[in-house]
């Protein structure tokens, strides 16, 4: 991979995202997590949204919060087992409340529902906001380097991202992976399609070998053979896990921001010392 296609360090966009906590104490601790974080002065954070919007309310908290301290926070949107209405009414509050800036998704439906809703895939969600609000919004989008799960073919996940650009999608952020490989060849396919937004790779710290195979069956993102292997080994050793953890996924970040990545995006998990740890060995 060559370092033409280099991104000028001004221009890039660090962020982070957070789970909107269920508990006071998870208030507090998601308080001090994001005062710390901002200390690395990121673009912005981002702010997850539970099926069917079953947070809405305290993904909305979360974002005012951060927003009341100058800094720039988006909420997820998601439409699976919405109606068209009901997505406007969330947009609407956003708006009223001084977000611009929102990650659109399709989000999976609630336990127990079956209906898809009006809106089945995150283009229509980009389309309508479009339509409604004109560029009231930034809108980041996601994408899958290593295929979404669901997807037929990886042909197929691709044209489907290539239609939420096209609807007005203004960004991109990946699922996390720990192939760089893989995250450049899914740049080079896009550019071939002519997909020219910034796709911000996904990066997901490693503090719990456990956590990190249930969320990856779920989402699809690969854990190479050597590095589950070795992460296996440690078994109930949290320290060495942690140790191999921020070593390979230090490595990741700087080979991406060296061959050209636009940002990165962590996925903080609500912690803030992986996320820094890592920040700091690259200089940032």
């Amino acid at each position: 991979m060559t370092s033409s296609r280099l991104t000028p360090h001004a221009s890039r966009t660090f962020s982070f995202e957070f789970f909107p906590p269920k508990t006071p104490e998870g208030v507090e601790k998601l308080r001090a997590t994001w005062r710390q974080l901002a200390q690395l002065q990121p673009k912005f954070f981002s702010v997850t949204y539970g099926a069917g919007g079953s947070t809405r309310d305290r993904t909305l908290g979360t974002v005012l919060e951060i927003l009341a301290a100058g800094l720039d926070a988006a909420p997820h949107i998601s439409c699976i087992g919405a109606t068209r209405a009901e997505v406007i009414a969330t947009l609407e509050l956003y708006r009223s409340k001084g977000v611009r800036h929102v990650v659109a998704l399709r989000g999976d439906l609630p336990s127990g529902t079956a209906e898809p809703g009006e809106l089945r895939y995150a283009n229509e969600l980009v389309a309508l906001i479009r339509a409604q609000f004109d560029d009231v919004f930034r809108i980041e989008v996601a994408c899958y380097p290593e295929v979404h799960p669901q997807a037929k073919s990886a042909r197929d996940d691709l044209l489907a991202f290539k239609r939420k650009v096209e609807a007005g999608a203004d960004s991109a952020i990946t699922q996390y992976f720990y192939d760089a490989d893989a995250y450049y060849r899914f740049v080079g396919e896009c550019a071939a399609l002519g997909i020219t937004i910034p796709i911000v790779p996904g990066i997901m710290p490693i503090g719990n070998f456990a956590q990190l195979v249930r969320f990856s069956n779920t989402c699809g993102a690969k854990i190479p053979g050597w590095l589950k292997e070795k992460l296996d080994g440690y078994g109930d050793d949290a320290d060495s896990v942690r140790a191999l953890g921020l070593d390979v996924v230090t490595k990741l970040c700087a080979d991406l921001l060296e061959h050209g990545a636009p940002g990165l995006h962590f996925y903080t998990l609500n912690q803030a010392v992986l996320t820094t740890t890592i920040w700091q060995r690259l200089g940032l």
